[in-house]
């Protein structure tokens, strides 16, 4: 589990086709301090460290990627030098100053608009059909790993919604949110609470 608050951003170094993607992302955390086996999350997507090295403030991790996390998720994310927004499992006693989120992508999002007001940048995603009942205002919703609040929302008439965010400079600064762009695809994680919603409408459906 997480919680949406990103502790550094990581860069992907090299990526190697092993039947999996294999991605080697440089960080930086203490390797000390991942173990192997141990979660990360990698821009909102939960991922096993499988190996790691370097020192303190300059290490690395490497992590097997599936097809199907790769065809679920933002295209052209796993490639060399993109930068992700990384945080590690939550602990037992850790604050949790987010949201509870799993690192299980509902959706893949786009980026519809983006604008500097007031010195925080208001974000517009489309959601589609499938998560946008799910999405409410002033609810959470997870972006490329980030815990954010929606700050209000419109619906289409084909089932999809755009949401919109008020980033603070704090939060883009420390995230690659503050870099995204019209037409960018981003990592979606509905609420937990709205994805047990979700299973118990399909049942009684």
């Amino acid at each position: 589990m997480f919680t949406g608050i990103i502790t550094a951003i990581g860069t992907i170094r090299e990526t190697r086709d092993q039947g999996d993607l294999r991605a080697i992302i440089e960080c930086p955390y203490d390797p000390a301090h991942m173990a192997i086996g141990a979660s990360i999350a990698c821009s909102g997507v939960c991922l096993t460290v499988v190996e790691r090295g370097g020192a303190a403030g300059d290490a690395w991790f490497a992590v097997d990627i599936s097809g199907e996390t790769i065809s679920r998720t933002a295209q052209g994310q796993w490639t060399a030098g993109r930068k992700l927004n990384l945080e590690q499992a939550l602990k037992l006693g850790d604050e949790l100053g987010g949201h509870i989120v799993t690192g299980h992508v509902d959706a893949v999002g786009r980026v519809a608009s983006r604008e500097e007001i007031g010195g925080s940048l208001h974000v517009k995603i489309t959601a589609p059909a499938e998560i946008a009942p799910y999405i409410a205002t002033k609810g959470s919703i997870t972006v490329d790993g980030v815990s954010l609040t929606v700050n209000a929302l419109d619906d289409h008439a084909d089932g999809s919604c755009d949401f919109h965010l008020n980033l603070i400079p704090h939060t883009a600064d420390v995230t690659t949110l503050g870099a995204l762009r019209e037409g960018d695809a981003v990592n979606l994680e509905i609420d937990v609470l709205a994805r047990y919603l979700q299973r118990l409408q399909s049942l009684r459906g």
